[in-house]
């Protein structure tokens, strides 16, 4: 029978192998196609056969700066607008999964349930109603409009991962602080919070990717100062003069460079984000 055992132990981990390997695969060749690209002449971007084999060129990247300088400008935009919107999105939540965590009370639960309904509604739902009130209050193509909607957007989630981590806390150490006399900010800030990092890191990454990234409401409350960078790549895509991928691919290179590193530098506590709760310290 330990014959038998071993055999059927050693098929299952090659098939979870064969599992991954696909899976790994169907993730990464986009992303690896598209940097290839960015670093090859236009003229073998889509030849037939393919030609992978070729000297490797920046002239992508130098038509790039050539034909669409507002490019960049859109890159800072993003940036503002991400940063802005990860730090009040990880400031909010972490309160937030604070109160979820130690409070109970048919209000709290009734605004949980609220968070997790709305979040489940498509943006272009939200999106419409918002117009006219953001242009009534004069948000319009600002950077701000964008930080407070993406914070909205994600909040419900950071919430629940800092709920998750701070149900890890042992309600022992808050005890012990408001025995010493500590307020409750100072309890939050000296005794929650830095036990909560890894949760706020995995909340982070959430929300600066999806910021980073995100389209619709760019394009619905933006215009000319505060474009993203997807707007601008969008534009490209539809330029009436023709597609020249050679630009594009180097636009979405420079575009995907800074998540990759960010989540590659947070990855652990990506991880820690998403498997807290399961596991009670």
């Amino acid at each position: 029978m330990r014959p038998r055992r071993r055999r059927r132990t050693l098929l299952r981990r090659a098939l979870r192998g064969l599992a991954f390997l696909a899976v790994a695969l169907w993730s990464l060749f986009p992303i690896a196609f598209v940097i290839h690209a960015s670093f090859r002449p236009p003229a073998t971007i889509f030849a037939v056969p393919p030609q992978y084999l070729v000297r490797p060129t920046v002239q992508n990247y130098v038509e790039l700066a050539r034909l669409w300088p507002e490019f960049f400008g859109s890159l800072a935009n993003s940036l503002i607008v991400t940063l802005g919107a990860t730090a009040l999105t990880v400031a909010a939540s972490a309160l937030a999964g604070w109160v979820y965590a130690r409070r109970r009370g048919r209000l709290l639960t009734a605004s949980a349930f609220f968070m997790v309904l709305v979040r489940m509604f498509p943006p272009i739902v939200i999106t419409l109603p918002l117009f006219p009130a953001v242009n009534a209050a004069g948000l319009s193509d600002t950077h701000l409009v964008l930080v407070l909607l993406y914070a909205a957007f994600f909040v419900s989630l950071g919430t629940w991962i800092m709920k998750a981590f701070v149900d890890q806390v042992p309600r022992e150490f808050e005890e012990a602080a408001e025995v010493d006399g500590a307020s409750l900010g100072q309890m939050l800030r000296h005794v929650i919070l830095p036990l909560a990092i890894p949760g706020m890191i995995a909340a982070a990454v959430f929300v600066f990717v999806f910021a980073w990234n995100e389209f619709l409401f760019a394009f619905v409350f933006t215009t000319t100062r505060a474009r993203t960078a997807p707007l601008i790549i969008s534009e490209m895509l539809g330029s009436v003069t023709g597609v020249d991928w050679g630009p594009v691919f180097a636009a979405a290179t420079i575009q995907l460079v800074p998540v990759l590193l960010f989540v590659a530098l947070l990855q652990r506590h990506l991880v820690a984000g998403l498997t807290a709760g399961g596991v009670k310290g």
